[in-house]
């Protein structure tokens, strides 16, 4: 795991905001496909990334920390990044998925609560100042959003399985959040648009 540090200092314009900024693991295998999950050494694991899942991973180190450069519009370079805790032989994606993010920023993944325990990681988030990135399991990202409180627009009530190229950042409003969904675009068949409702999309047509 992760070790835990001081915050560190704010940077540039998350000094002037604070904004927490979810993404999902990236790409794990799927059953219909012959992709093979590898450990950084480059041994079979079915708990770790694919060959696609770590090129967004170094991707993802490029497009939060870019040399030189700040992120796109509505992104932050983060003071802290946060992946759920793990045990052996359980899944070590979303800590794989934003390890070199933290590395290039020379910062811990901080690692202190589980899948299951949401609550009790958004009760440490929202006394972060700046700017957090938060790697998670797409099926419980929205159990984050939720325990955020007061948040506008409504995020989507679930994250596809099939979406790997996304960020959703809330930022502080008040007393409550405001939600935007920012596409990564970083790898080919990355989509443009954000994640949608099944339920709106379907009431639209």
């Amino acid at each position: 795991m992760g070790g835990i540090s001081e915050w560190p200092r704010m940077i540039g314009p998350a000094a002037d905001n604070q904004v927490i900024m979810i993404i999902r693991h990236a790409e794990k295998p799927r059953r219909s496909r012959a992709a093979q999950a590898i450990t950084p050494e480059g041994e079979h694991s079915k708990h770790s990334l694919t060959v696609a899942g770590w090129m967004r991973a170094g991707a993802l180190a490029a497009l939060f920390a870019p040399h030189g450069a700040e992120p796109p519009a509505g992104l932050y370079r983060p003071d802290a990044v946060y992946g759920p805790a793990y045990e052996p032989g359980r899944s070590v994606r979303s800590v794989q998925t934003v390890t070199p993010v933290a590395a290039r920023l020379g910062l811990d993944v901080v690692t202190r609560y589980a899948a299951g325990e949401e609550a009790y990681l958004v009760d440490e988030l929202i006394t972060r100042p700046g700017a957090t990135l938060v790697a998670w399991k797409h099926s419980a990202i929205i159990k984050i959003a939720d325990h955020l409180g007061d948040v506008t627009p409504t995020p989507p009530v679930r994250w596809p399985g099939a979406r790997f190229d996304m960020v959703w950042t809330f930022t502080r409003n008040g007393s409550g959040w405001r939600f935007a969904q920012i596409p990564q675009m970083l790898l080919p068949g990355d989509l443009p648009y954000p994640i949608t409702d099944p339920a709106l999309v379907a009431a639209a047509a």
